[in-house]
């Protein structure tokens, strides 16, 4: 081992390369001698107690600064649960009030909290955060990895999902909550003066800022912390719909984010986005509302099926059939996905062609979903099947799910979507496929995993009334309500005339409402219960995924050794796996400079590339996640310069983060991870998990950057007043210097990284400096080109506006990101070796530099154009 290379050391780099390729080189992959080497218990022992120290998950107060997936990823799940169980609250007063003609239980405004709060609860405080709650848990025991690529980012969008989730819920409390619909279709939602439709707004932007943080983790983590050698067509299917689903996350959310920009700039600066009477139009909501929504319920039915995908092997005691089917389906219907979204919009007046095609779209994803359904059948036939409990659960939500499709099917067509469109059909309809496709999957989920999660069983007897309970409650519930629909009663009504044919079947369904509640009461006692003394079976259903290889009691180290996977069933198909790996005979055994640690592979091959330091627990997370809230929660009262105060608390919060635990120069370039294999202790570029953070945040970034230049061609195509006669437009020649100083920002910044590597050090730093005068220059001449402009005049300035906004917003942390880099090299945080954080940067201003210039194109050149 060699010391770490000095500042300005110009060999350096040649140096790490030469390790690099030593590594290259090495005994990789180990030998079937490596793979039964004996080893020594004594030394088995002093290795694991290292570990377990630098591993330990701090106790008392301290423990609430704890970052280990499995705490919180539990706190999240829990947390998710409870929202829930809010929403189930809201939605048995609203049958309540629904039970009998002209009641008065509830007065319609507060019917309309209800409703609004119960939709919007269930889907942004539940559906979503359960899934992220549960991958953050169980995805790294599944990788045989010791914990997520970015802990703290975990934990940070745990705290922003807690302070948002009751910040929304707690509206009800004040009789403040949103009451348009968990939609906000305009016009509704703008007139509305309460504060109702803002908290909406912001406070969802703001749970979304932490669910696409929860993407970002789960696919990096799925696609650079799994085992040596598990390729990515050894994945198990729960690795593969993470993936798929955390990439629809990332590409659905931020169009709802750019809607809630426009719409948040209305409603606070009365920037006509929706108002048609100054050439706006509320259409343009529902697109961006469905673009988003659309999708959203493939991402609350995907992990649902991954869930299914793990337990219905382990019923059958085979491998799933059709392994390579299964992931092109889940491929296809998360691509599929996004060429639904008018599915919701046939009755707006659009063209009959586009009906068609959306049409088409709606049934064509049909089949990918069913091929995933028949896979799992197949499994069952194939194998011999032990009826466990969580099979039940999975049988239940099979039979339900496919009911939901097949009305699916019914509403995809527009004639019959014409006759049923917001009527109590839709609603059974949407249970159908919601509650079938998640919620009865996710409880025979959370059954099945309880052993790994506590090393306790849940209650045989209480699960299986919980089931039944459940099961017919909901079909008593939801399946009159088609009945209900067809006789025209239209939804989102608090109250109905008597003798209309309701009568019956509103009271069947309140009742089915309370049957479905004791089902979910009986499982959540099962859940919270004391269940006595911990298991001594680590893996009780006998089932071949790496996960099952945990320690009984858990250690907070994830495993053990992290093992070499040649199999998609390591358990089944790799004798003497779990006793090798609980000796410390796989990769990286030992803790020896107690920092927490894991292997970061390939995206494809999983060839192992470095040793990633794990950061630990840290309080900075819970302030940055408080003050971020405050920067998104203020402005709802119009506490505009508190918010920004707590944006720039939020962002100091965030840097020292990264400057004190990120990317942080080693003590030695290489460490010996066992079996003969040493690896780099830094790297920077593609190989790095942060690289591969900053690329993704990024794409998701592009997405929403790209709803609003959608709005530019929504409002183009919709109106012949676009732009106006006689309109004022920017200021060409400040949007032409704009565009030439963002290209030298960008062009400094990119030069600046290998200057730094082959230590030229100082002409690197004066670069980074010029690039971010540049950068503020650049983005002051874009807003300054259109400042003449009245945005509340008319939808083509106020588009205008949003987008050189949008723009220079995004310059801020890109200045940031360049003065950071620049502290770095003066500092000695960043070396010509060591150098992550100016890949990071450049990155970044990459995509930077696109959006200035599409921005600069859109608002100087494209006006003429039109």
């Amino acid at each position: 081992m060699t010391d770490a290379p000095r500042i300005g050391d110009t060999s350096a780099r040649r140096d790490l390369e030469k390790h690099e390729v030593r590594v290259a080189e090495g005994t990789y992959p180990p030998t079937e001698e490596m793979l039964s080497a004996p080893i020594d218990p004594e030394e088995s022992r002093a290795t694991a107690d290292r570990l377990l120290k630098a591993w330990y998950a701090p106790q008392g107060w301290r423990y609430w600064s704890a970052v280990n997936n499995s705490e919180v990823g539990l706190w999240y799940a829990l947390t998710s649960f409870v929202f829930m169980l809010m929403a189930g609250g809201l939605a048995l007063v609203m049958r309540l009030q629904l039970a009998v003609p002209d009641n008065d239980l509830i007065s319609a405004d507060r019917f309309n909290q209800f409703f609004t709060m119960h939709g919007s609860a269930m889907m942004f405080l539940f559906a979503v955060p359960m899934f992220e709650a549960i991958s953050i848990l169980l995805l790294p025991a599944f990788l045989g990895a010791r914990d997520m690529p970015f802990p703290r980012l975990s934990a940070y969008g745990f705290w922003a999902f807690l302070i948002g989730g009751v910040f929304i819920m707690g509206s009800l409390l004040f009789g403040a909550a949103p009451a348009a619909g968990w939609f906000m279709y305009p016009p509704l939602s703008t007139i509305d003066e309460g504060v109702g439709p803002d908290i909406w707004l912001l406070g969802l932007s703001f749970i979304e800022v932490a669910s696409i943080a929860a993407a970002v983790e789960l696919i990096v983590g799925t696609i650079k912390c799994r085992p040596p050698g598990m390729r990515i067509n050894l994945m198990p299917l729960y690795a593969w719909y993470v993936l798929v689903v955390g990439v629809m996350i990332l590409f659905a959310f931020p169009p709802l984010i750019a809607g809630d920009f426009l719409f948040e700039l209305q409603r606070s600066f009365d920037w006509p986005f929706f108002d048609p009477a100054r050439g706006g139009d509320p259409l343009l909501w529902q697109h961006l509302f469905w673009i988003f929504g659309h999708p959203e319920v493939y991402i609350v039915f995907l992990p649902s099926i991954a869930v299914a995908a793990m337990i219905v092997p382990a019923a059958a005691q085979r491998p799933m059939v059709g392994y390579n089917w299964i992931v092109l389906s889940a491929v296809g219907t998360g691509f599929l996905s996004f060429g639904l979204w008018v599915h919701h919009m046939f009755t707006t007046g659009l063209p009959t062609i586009s009906l068609g095609f959306f049409s088409a779209a709606s049934e064509a994803v049909v089949i990918p979903t069913g091929i995933q359904l028949f896979a799992f059948v197949a499994t069952l036939l194939a194998g011999r099947v032990k009826m466990i409990l969580p099979m039940l659960w999975i049988a239940g939500a099979l039979a339900i799910f496919t009911a939901g499709g097949l009305t699916g099917v019914m509403v995809a067509l527009a004639p019959f979507d014409w006759q049923v469109h917001d009527s109590y059909f839709i609603v059974a309809h949407l249970h159908y496929t919601l509650f079938g496709g998640m919620v009865f999957p996710l409880i025979g989920g959370i059954y099945f995993f309880y052993p790994f999660i506590r090393k306790q069983r849940m209650s045989e007897r209480l699960g299986r009334i919980s089931f039944w309970l459940t099961f017919v409650g909901f079909n008593l519930t939801f399946l009159p309500m088609h009945l209900t629909g067809l006789l025209g009663m239209p939804r989102r009504v608090y109250t109905y005339p008597a003798g209309v044919g309701w009568d019956d079947l509103n009271m069947l369904s309140t009742i089915g409402a309370f049957v479905i509640a004791s089902g979910i009461l009986v499982f959540a006692w099962d859940l919270v219960r004391p269940k006595g003394d911990e298991m001594k079976e680590r893996n009780p259903w006998g089932a071949g995924d790496l996960m099952w290889a945990h320690d009984i009691p858990d250690k907070f180290w994830g495993v053990r050794s992290i093992p070499y996977v040649t199999s998609r069933n390591p358990l089944w198909d790799q004798p003497g796996i779990v006793e090798r790996m609980d000796a410390g005979g796989y990769y990286l055994p030992d803790a020896q400079e107690g920092l927490r640690e894991t292997i970061v592979t390939s995206a494809i091959d999983a060839q192992p590339q470095f040793v990633a330091r794990i950061t630990g627990p840290a309080w900075c997370t819970m302030w940055a996640a408080a003050f971020t809230g405050g920067a998104f929660i203020l402005p709802v009262f119009h506490m505009y310069i508190p918010a920004m105060i707590c944006a720039v608390l939020a962002t100091a919060c965030v840097i020292y983060w990264l400057w004190t635990s990120t990317a942080l120069i080693p003590e030695h370039p290489m460490k010996d991870v066992g079996m003969g294999l040493q690896l780099p202790t830094y790297v920077s570029g593609p190989s790095a998990p942060g690289w591969w953070g900053v690329f993704i945040t990024m794409l998701g970034d592009m997405t929403a950057f790209a709803s609003l230049i959608f709005g530019v061609f929504f409002y183009w195509t919709a109106s012949e007043q676009f732009p106006p006669p006689l309109a004022e437009h920017a200021d060409g020649a400040l949007v032409l210097a704009s565009a030439v100083l963002y290209g030298a920002a960008w062009g400094a910044t990119r030069v600046a990284r290998p200057l730094n590597r082959d230590g030229q050090v100082a002409l690197a730093q004066v670069l980074l400096a010029g690039g971010a005068l540049a950068a503020a220059l650049g983005a002051g001449a874009l807003v300054w080109s259109i400042l003449h402009l009245d945005p509340t005049s008319h939808v083509y300035p106020a588009i205008l506006y949003a987008i050189a906004v949008w723009t220079a917003v995004h310059t801020i942390p890109g200045i940031i990101m360049q003065f950071y880099c620049l502290a770095g090299t003066i500092f000695g945080k960043i070396r010509p070796t060591y150098d992550a954080p100016i890949w990071n940067t450049v990155l970044f201003w990459h995509f930077l530099l696109v959006t200035a210039l599409v921005a600069a194109f859109t608002i100087g050149a494209l006006p003429g154009m039109l």
